[in-house]
């Protein structure tokens, strides 16, 4: 019986896989990708690796969790060369954790691939650091997502802490996100940003504050997966100063 590896795919340019992930990709037998690893990820595949999409999109039918283990657990057991691909890391806001603990239980070995998250790499893609002392003593990664009966992160706490928010899976709950920041005392004028299919052909940005974050996003027609940054490192985006005042300015391209 193999070893399972969980291998991040990073955020979709396939030139920022790490050389392990790229190993393990060509030696595969099967391969169990999520929705948004991009398709030049998914062209390093052996022609020979058998390639099963188990997705999960917000809003869209999606594969159930305790059906992927069940499948990566049947698929080592027959011996195959198995890899989960997850986009991204898969230990960040990826269920890989609950992915080892269903392999773990079942007696087979997992090894992680990490991978380059969206939450560092898009931001970076028009020059936004994550953390920079000179701006903030942190950055807090978050989830704007949750399913039913799971704790919403303490908004109100975030705001107060002075950390640089990154917010995965945000953008349908952006009305929400900037009232309960608003209600937690963060200022209106504080710098935002959004960046949508960092690293693809897709690639679009738009730079905005705090307080023009919900309007932006419509009127710049922005759509997921996208990263929500806010936080004054904003103010270090590439080109900054050739943009028009926060809040009126959107741009689109492909990726750096």
């Amino acid at each position: 019986m193999n070893t399972v590896s969980l291998v991040g795919a990073g955020p979709g340019d396939p030139e920022l896989l790490t050389v392990r992930a790229l190993k393990r990709l060509q030696d595969a037998d099967v391969v169990l990708t999520d929705d948004l690893v991009d398709a030049r990820v998914l062209a390093l595949l052996r022609s020979d690796a058998r390639l099963l999409r188990v997705g999960k999109r917000g809003g869209c039918v999606s594969t159930e969790q305790r059906f992927i283990h069940e499948l990566m657990i049947r698929e080592a057991r027959s011996g195959a060369r198995v890899v989960r691909l997850k986009g991204g890391d898969p230990f960040v806001f990826g269920r890989g954790g609950e992915e080892v603990t269903a392999l773990r239980e079942a007696g087979i070995e997992v090894e992680v691939v990490s991978g380059l998250t969206a939450g560092i790499a898009a931001p970076a893609s028009i020059g936004i650091p994550v953390t920079d002392r000179r701006h903030a003593p942190g950055v807090a990664f978050v989830t704007g997502h949750r399913q039913d009966g799971e704790d919403a992160p303490d908004w109100a706490a975030l705001a107060r802490s002075g950390l640089t928010l990154v917010i995965y899976m945000g953008l349908a709950r952006a009305e929400a996100l900037v009232a309960a920041l608003r209600a937690g005392g963060m200022p209106a004028a504080m710098p935002a940003a959004v960046i949508s299919a960092a690293h693809t052909e897709h690639q679009r940005q738009a730079i905005c504050t705090l307080g023009t974050l919900a309007a932006t996003l419509k009127r710049a027609r922005i759509a997921s997966p996208a990263i929500l940054v806010v936080g004054e490192v904003v103010r270090e985006a590439a080109q900054l100063e050739q943009l028009l005042p926060f809040g009126e300015q959107a741009s689109a391209g492909g990726s750096r």
